[in-house]
């Protein structure tokens, strides 16, 4: 059990920070919004969970521990060094030396350098549309981490229901305090890379 809640926690760090970015942004999210992000980040997850743990009749459990092991440190090293990029490309656009012209740019560049690029028409307000796309274009985290700890003793509907709750938790949490994360004007990301380096070793 110990296991599926720490991995929850882990996988919705990222969803609590774009939360909190929205909520800078006065662009709000709601309910059944909320609920779609948690719920396919949740789905996607479980899914990928259960694919690798099939993999285990074909692999031997040593290999698949080395394989497990590998892939979660990787993901959180790619996470920190995407960290490090939002950070820098922020700071040089900041500083005024780099213009930033997104526009045309497919939605998954865009939101790689601004979470709250998922509000597409504007509107300040998330539709359950702009969800759904926020939420499979952040996915790949999800997939990753979850065909990686599929390896291990992680049972995918505990896993599903304890990131859905997490996530919808996240939300709501980045909604309370998005002013105070914004004005911080960091790029936190970084903290979910090392959870998922820390979970690496506790599988």
């Amino acid at each position: 059990m110990q296991k599926e809640i720490f991995l929850a926690i882990t996988v919705s760090v990222d969803t609590y920070l774009a939360a909190a970015a929205y909520c800078g942004n006065n662009i709000r999210i709601p309910l059944l919004s909320a609920a779609m992000i948690s719920f396919i980040c949740a789905a996607v997850l479980g899914v990928c969970i259960v694919l690798s743990g099939l993999l285990e009749s074909f692999i031997r459990p040593d290999i698949c521990h080395i394989i497990g092991l590998t892939a979660l440190i990787l993901i959180g090293c790619i996470t920190i060094a995407k960290s490090l990029v939002r950070s820098l490309v922020k700071y040089i656009s900041d500083s005024g030396e780099l213009s930033l012209k997104m526009r045309g740019s497919p939605l998954i560049i865009k939101l790689y350098l601004d979470d709250t690029a998922a509000d597409i028409d504007n509107s300040k307000i998330l539709s359950a549309g702009e969800a759904a796309l926020f939420a499979f274009a952040g996915s790949f985290d999800s997939a990753a981490v979850g065909f990686s700890s599929g390896f291990g003793e992680i049972r995918p509907a505990a896993a599903f229901m304890f990131t859905f709750a997490t996530g919808l938790s996240a939300i709501f949490l980045g909604a309370l305090t998005g002013k105070k994360i914004s004005s911080l004007h960091r790029d936190l990301s970084w903290a979910g890379g090392i959870l998922l380096i820390i979970f690496a070793f506790i599988i």
